[in-house]
């Protein structure tokens, strides 16, 4: 919209409406003035010490940034102590009791939302934000007044720490003179400060070489926040001006990072998007799916603790508590994911801390009843996690079910594209917070760039799901039908030992179907061995369709009795529809099993 006010009734209005509101104010951008109306404005900034102003930041409208523009965000905590150095704090000059006929024009107004003001605030004002990215409303014209040849020139908003002239004078409704940045010039088409980049490098900068490492970096350099996608921030670690930021910042007044280990832009935003599909607290993403697991393992079970688990799982998962878990003085109690009546006893004769199991379970497909699970362990204290990469966020809601954690290996569905290893989990703060922690210790940090392509592609995950969905329901009804098929494991389908559970709290039944070939090891292979669309490979959930034979992929390892004892059996196949077209995949699967 245009707002037509002269300039002075407008900075009457911006300093009585901080006055007098109760909204969180972020800051405001003035146009710079002059006898040609720029195509592009220069920008005013100034902060104040107000609790209100929980960010400020200079934003440039210039197509191409200068070195001198600050347009770093520094972020406070709402209510918060004001920093000591907090005040109004302009860039140009402007006297609001004379030489007023010089000026002519309109400021714009933007309100803006930095990616980190989400985490400034409450989770439930997080949770209410989480969507809104970079919120930008601008008013802007040009008015008719006519300004003399010796127009006050504009300036740009500059790092405080390189610009010397800048004087601060609080702004009040009256009339006094604003601080300045002086000797800036300013047209339509480029920015000039004069002395700004040279100079404002060789106070101490003195050779080529280290002005190629700081020039364009070290004094001003802009944080991206209009960006449509999110940026990578690649860096092991992040500076504070002063010792007294680092301070703010340890006391928790201040909002940033400090190491790569502990966190980083780019992977917050990927946690913000999990925990928003997961309606959770807070997400901590990790490495790897199994970095997740075992972190939370360690984590929340005390030395000496006892959990309880399923007999179907990812084999890793129960390796490591089989043989790691032990050498801490944990133990485990193993029960059938149906058998509620064994979770009970175990519950009643125990002190048990964990009660951790996937579902859809892996290769099998069983499903858990997650609300009575939870339940039953919360009457007793115990806690319960659920590893849902099968299922995904969106096909179920293990947190609104009632686990107090859900684990996911984003490799797969939430990252889509087999081209990335993560994990992550979701939960109450309070939990995540503990494992956090020993994350920080441990290691295990997600790259900056995986996260991103983890974001990319959650981007299509609700598409990837749904027709991954489809295939894997209509094709696990072709296999169940068909002759050379002897089982099929697979949640949708009627003869599915938990199908009336997944109804009840499954919205779809995942992109995975399990099945047993009529024959042996070697038949069982040379059907795989016909497929021509799948890949054999050790994953799902991608885009690609991925096949393989369990007994030959994770338990080659193991004799044939062996195997059996955790129901692997040499016909066996685990088939991860991916994104590819029905039919074709419908006729690679058919031609292949008639090849056998």
């Amino acid at each position: 919209s245009t707002l037509l006010v002269d300039y002075n009734h407008y900075l009457n209005f911006v300093w009585n409406t901080i006055s007098s509101t109760k909204l969180p104010f972020i800051f405001f951008v003035f146009h710079r003035v002059s006898a040609r109306p720029p195509s592009r404005g220069c920008n005013y900034t100034f902060d104040l010490p107000n609790s209100k102003i929980i960010t400020s930041m200079a934003v440039s409208s210039y197509a191409r940034a200068f070195p001198s523009f600050e347009c770093r965000s520094e972020p406070d905590f709402s209510g918060s102590l004001p920093h000591p150095k907090a005040g109004v704090r302009f860039s140009g000059k402007y006297n609001s009791g004379s030489n007023r006929s010089q000026v002519y024009g309109l400021s714009s107004l933007i309100f803006r939302f930095p990616p980190n003001f989400v985490r400034q605030l409450s989770i439930k004002a997080r949770r209410n934000c989480s969507n809104i990215g970079v919120a930008q409303v601008v008013a802007a014209s040009w008015s008719n007044n006519q300004a003399g040849p010796d127009f006050t020139p504009a300036a740009h908003a500059v790092d405080s720490s390189a610009s010397a002239a800048v004087t601060s004078i609080g702004i009040t409704a009256g009339d006094e003179e604003v601080a300045v940045v002086e000797n800036a010039d300013c047209n339509d088409q480029n920015v000039q400060i004069k002395g700004s980049t040279g100079v404002k490098y060789a106070s101490f900068l003195n050779s080529d070489g280290s002005v190629a490492i700081h020039a364009g970096e070290r004094l001003g350099r802009g944080i991206v926040t209009d960006a449509i996608t999110t940026p990578v921030v690649n860096t092991s670690a992040y500076f504070f001006n002063k010792t007294s930021d680092l301070i703010d910042f340890k006391e928790k007044r201040r909002a940033s990072f400090e190491y790569g280990r502990y966190g980083n832009p780019t992977t917050v935003v990927l946690e913000e998007k999990i925990s928003a599909l997961e309606g959770a607290e807070s997400t901590l993403i990790v490495a790897s799916g199994m970095c997740a697991s075992t972190v939370m393992f360690l984590a929340l079970v005390p030395a000496g603790g006892h959990i309880v688990t399923t007999t179907d799982c990812y084999r890793k998962t129960r390796v490591f508590i089989e043989t790691i878990l032990p050498k801490m003085g944990i133990t485990a109690t193993v029960i059938d994911p149906a058998d509620m009546g064994a979770l009970e006893l175990t519950l009643n004769q125990k002190k048990v801390d964990l009660f951790f199991t996937e579902s859809p379970t892996n290769p099998f497909l069983r499903c858990v009843d997650i609300e009575l699970v939870s339940k039953l362990c919360r009457e007793k204290g115990a806690l319960v996690c659920i590893d849902g990469t099968f299922a995904t966020p969106l096909n179920q809601k293990a947190l609104a079910l009632g686990a107090d954690l859900v684990v996911h290996s984003a490799t797969k569905f939430l990252g889509g594209h087999n081209d990335v290893l993560a994990g992550c989990i979701s939960g109450p703060e309070k939990l995540v917070s503990v494992i956090r922690n020993l994350h920080h210790i441990l290691g295990g940090a997600l790259n900056p760039n995986a996260a991103y392509l983890i974001i990319r592609g959650m981007k299509t995950l609700h598409l990837r799901v749904q027709q991954q969905n489809s295939t894997a329901l209509r094709m696990a009804k072709i296999l169940e039908a068909h002759p050379k098929v002897k089982h099929v494991y697979y949640p949708g389908m009627p003869s599915h030992p938990e199908y009336h559970l997944a109804k009840k709290q499954m919205t779809g039944f995942g992109g995975v179907v399990s099945f047993e070939v009529d024959g042996d090891l070697l038949t069982t292979a040379k059907f795989v061995d016909a497929l021509r669309i799948p890949y054999i490979a050790p994953s799902f959930g991608g885009c690609e369709s991925i096949v393989d034979q369990p007994a030959i992929m994770s338990y080659w390892d193991l004799s044939q009795s062996d195997r059996a004892k955790y129901g692997i059996l040499d016909n066996l196949v685990r088939f991860s529809f991916g994104v590819e077209d029905f039919e074709d995949v419908k006729a690679d699967v058919l031609q292949a099993l008639d090849s056998i």
